[in-house]
């Protein structure tokens, strides 16, 4: 990759290909709040970006500071590479990426008035009015002020006052949040993994005999809550296994080590090394990188990795003794 000795502008666009920018690309006249920037191939900025219109058009992309768009970040459908941008996103229109060959990755939050993603990979949280997820992973929570929908996803949480799911999709927390009721499709799966033993899966061990995937009935497990001041009376949905989780606390979930590697894909980038879970089932250090942590949660999400179901039994008095 060659280092960017000069920006190709055509018009008001700013096209990248090849290059490594060792500065931020931002406005310093008011002419140039109206630019766009274009990456066409392989490209590394050190900073921050800013543009009418941030476009990802093709190549293995890396954007190491925050990047801000006035009207839309887009990934075209027809993009190929992989795509990292490692702080936050925000865009006060859009951030759209529904092709299903690009790798991408936010390492940080997204805020946008409207998020689409497809095959992503989300460290942080997702902030908007709308959110559409098809096949994403979310570390974070995914919160809107109007409308969710998750489409055979793994999300932290989410809260929305109308949210719709179909699919398998998967939560890693143990409580998420609605306030109209759930519409689902048909043979749509919620599974909840807050007591997987996600870390003996990620070393490739057998799994912990007391852990396990929790599916959550949408028809049972639906608790509603209602919350009220002087003046405003709102009815709260939670879809939890939150019970479960409280009986399952007497026993040693710390040796799950979900907390660990969650943590390390949440913090990423804020990392000044990359730890590890101990010895994988070969010997070697289970380095927490994001690129593993991605891989891994993705296998779950395709079946790849099987997460056994939670047996649900348990003898108080062997807790006792213990």
């Amino acid at each position: 990759m060659k280092e960017l000795k000069e920006i190709r502008i055509n018009g008001t666009d700013i096209l990248l290909e090849d290059n490594l920018v060792h500065s931020s690309i931002l406005p310093e006249r008011t002419s140039e709040l109206n630019r766009n920037i274009i990456f066409k191939g392989d490209t590394v900025v050190e900073g921050p970006i800013y543009g009418h219109r941030i476009e990802v058009r093709k190549g293995d992309i890396d954007v190491q500071g925050a990047a801000f768009a006035q009207n839309e970040l887009y990934v075209a459908n027809d993009a190929t590479g992989t795509i990292n941008f490692r702080k936050s996103v925000g865009s006060a229109n859009s951030v759209v990426s529904r092709g299903a060959a690009p790798v991408i990755n936010f390492h940080a939050d997204i805020n946008a008035k409207s998020v689409e993603l497809t095959n992503a990979f989300v460290a942080g949280s997702i902030y908007a009015d709308e959110i559409v997820l098809t096949n994403c992973v979310v570390i974070g929570g995914v919160f809107a002020t109007q409308e969710i929908e998750i489409r055979s996803s793994m999300v932290g949480t989410f809260n929305a006052p109308a949210v719709r799911i179909s699919g398998i999709n998967y939560l890693l927390l143990p409580t998420a949040f609605s306030i109209e009721p759930l519409i689902k499709a048909e043979g749509t799966r919620l599974i909840n993994l807050s007591l997987a033993d996600l870390g003996d899966l990620f070393k490739g061990l057998p799994q912990a005999p007391d852990s396990g995937a929790i599916e959550i009935d949408l028809n049972i497990d639906e608790l509603r809550s209602t919350l009220a001041d002087e003046e405003v009376t709102k009815t709260l949905r939670s879809y939890s296994v939150v019970g479960k989780v409280l009986a399952a606390d007497l026993l040693d979930t710390d040796k799950f080590q979900n907390h660990f590697l969650l943590t390390a894909a949440a913090l990423g980038p804020q990392l000044l090394r990359t730890y590890d879970l101990g010895p994988d089932a070969s010997g070697r250090p289970s380095n927490l990188s994001t690129e593993r942590i991605r891989t891994f949660l993705f296998d779950v999400l395709g079946g790849k990795i099987q997460v056994q179901p939670l047996s649900g039994n348990f003898n108080i008095s062997d807790i006792t003794n213990r």
